[in-house]
């Protein structure tokens, strides 16, 4: 007899839309059934988000979970003891609606044939549907995979982010592509400490390629085809024993716009003669620089040392911010990730703007235009904490939306949505629009989430909007960052990591290019409308960036999440210098 399942009987009789299994709670259970998902969750097709991980006793997830779920949005299944066998029979056809799934942390030798792993012909193959046709992420982190097969481009045509760090893949792409064009939307290739000796000329196939990470593998040189890549901006290739140690030099640096230049000259390191030739017209640039006061040298040293940051923790913080969580988030958007950002320099030139935009584009992409999680930023000195999440009433919930006068949530819902059925109207599009698609996330829900602050006010409304009373100013030098999610909470940290790394790269580019004065004192907000702005002449210290250490705890003071701690911002290490 199957062991009862009181979860799975409270998600269906409360029509959850999310369920997060916590691993180690329920590993007993799951070793009694086999190792394998209970056949309870198979009752529950309105489920959307489903996360199981940690459990050492799960090794297959059972029949029938694609045609179950079919709502299914977001499958976490990470660090369990999953394999090829164990993924088939409930991966086995289609799941429609699935965007990111994530299978990091487990016993995968290979592909399950829903990935494009399965041997066979591939003629077939190719007049088989989509299995995955929504798929934006797959995280494939710390399996044991040797090669990908260009199925897996067949199966999710959609994909954006592939992560494959920690596994032991030998050549990339190696036998990824497919002959036909494939992956037109994929932005970020990881593959961080794997095996890989080769990286292939094909790199170049991929268009949308913006970030790619090599690094600590067994590379020794680079593609000059990589130079191809149209939209590369982030590449990391450090850890590897590149022969070119001029390139090796650029790559220590984190110097991608350099690297392709090299690599676009010709500058690949692969004949002796070559390499003598650059070695003495090197000794005497370095014997140049050194007679004019080492001036080219130093500023390539300070460039690299200006994208840095300091992590401030709680025990050296004689005021720690604290976020205190309410039970009833729970079931409705229960993932908070917040830190504090000292250091922001946004009152030279456009420097606020290009903060909000970078905002837009993190939320257009890795956030997937807010489904996924959402970004609100706070001005520090008009956040007064403690700050509590919470929920509230759609009736009661009252904010002052940035850009507009105080409103009941109910209501700014209400406008918002004829706004985007305005639009839809005026572009004429069929589909809805990207800002429809997030206000669906409150769909049904009972009470509508909420951060608070000691006096009150509510100041952040996700997934929809933050707050008029502490909105960012091009004065403004200290920030309150939150991200939130209703998927995961490693979605969170992501989207923080990356976060704090797109500003740390705004104040350089703010500190190299000094800009005078401001266009305009009406920046645009790229989150939810305009923001008024009173320039500034004070100008505060850029670098290095302080993150204060902000703590996410119940209501009985127990630590449910520390941000970050000593396992945060390695996402984004090889790109962002972290003194801890």
């Amino acid at each position: 007899m199957e062991a009862a399942w009181p979860e799975l009987e409270a998600a269906a009789r409360e029509r959850r839309r999310e369920l997060c299994l916590p691993g180690a709670a329920v590993s007993e259970r799951v070793a009694a059934g086999g190792g394998r998902l209970p056949a309870a969750l198979l009752g529950l097709p309105l489920l959307q988000s489903l996360e199981l991980s940690g459990c050492a006793a799960l090794r297959e997830l059972g029949p029938g979970l694609a045609a179950s779920l079919p709502a299914l949005h977001t499958l976490v299944l990470r660090c369990n003891a999953l394999g090829p066998a164990g993924l088939g029979p409930g991966l086995g056809g289609q799941l429609p609606a699935l965007r990111l799934l994530d299978l990091s942390g487990n016993g995968l030798e290979e592909l399950p044939a829903e990935l494009g792993g399965a041997e066979g012909c591939e003629e077939q193959q190719q007049q088989q549907p989509a299995a995955l046709p929504q798929l934006r992420s797959l995280n494939l982190s710390g399996n044991r995979l040797r090669e990908l097969g260009p199925g897996l481009a067949r199966a999710a045509p959609q994909l954006q982010a592939l992560l494959l760090s920690g596994n032991r893949l030998r050549a990339l792409p190696g036998r990824l592509l497919p002959p036909a064009a494939a992956f037109p939307l994929l932005s970020r290739l990881e593959a961080a400490d794997n095996e890989v000796e080769e990286l292939g000329a094909d790199i170049a196939a991929l268009p949308a390629l913006k970030s790619l990470d090599l690094a600590n593998n067994r590379l020794t040189e680079l593609p000059a085809a990589l130079a191809d890549c149209p939209r590369l901006k982030e590449a990391n290739f450090r850890g590897n024993q590149l022969r070119d140690k001029r390139l090796e030099k650029m790559v220590n640096g984190c110097q991608t716009k350099a690297i392709l230049e090299y690599l676009r000259a010709g500058g690949r390191g692969k004949g002796k003669g070559e390499n003598a030739r650059e070695e003495a017209r090197k000794k005497k640039r370095e014997k140049q620089q050194k007679k004019d006061g080492g001036e080219g040298e130093q500023d390539e040293l300070e460039a690299v040392s200006k994208l840095l940051v300091k992590v401030l923790h709680v025990s050296e913080n004689p005021t720690p911010l604290v976020v205190k969580v309410s039970p009833g988030v729970r079931d409705v958007r229960p993932f908070i990730v917040c830190c504090v950002l000292k250091g922001v320099n946004l009152n030279p030139g456009n420097a606020l703007k290009r903060f909000l935009t970078a905002q837009t584009k993190l939320h257009e992409d890795i956030c997937e235009k807010r489904t996924a999680a959402t970004i609100a930023t706070h001005d520090l000195q008009l956040v007064k904490g403690p700050l509590t999440y919470d929920v509230q009433p759609p009736g009661e919930l009252k904010i002052t939306p940035l850009g507009r006068k105080e409103i009941k949530a109910k209501d700014l819902l209400r406008q918002l949505q004829l706004e985007a059925e305005e639009q839809r109207k005026q572009k004429k599009r069929q589909n809805v629009s990207g800002l429809h698609k997030y206000l669906q996330l409150l769909d049904g829900k009972d009470n509508y989430p909420c951060l608070v602050d000691a006096e009150g006010v509510v100041i952040s409304f996700p997934p929809i909007t933050n707050s008029e009373k502490t909105k960012i100013r091009k004065t403004t030098h200290d920030l309150f960052l939150e991200v939130t999610s209703d998927t995961s909470l490693q979605i969170c940290k992501d989207v923080m990591d990356t976060l704090i790394l797109k500003i740390a790269e705004l104040n350089k580019f703010t500190l190299e290019n000094k800009e005078e004065g401001s266009g305009s004192d009406n920046e645009p907000d790229a989150l939810c409308g305009p923001v008024n702005v009173n320039p500034s002449q004070n100008t505060q210290q850029s670098f290095p960036l302080v993150v204060e250490q902000v703590r996410v705890v119940d209501t009985d003071g127990n630590l449910k999440v520390l941000y970050p701690s000593k396992t945060d911002l390695t996402t984004v290490s090889s790109l962002l210098t972290v003194i801890r």
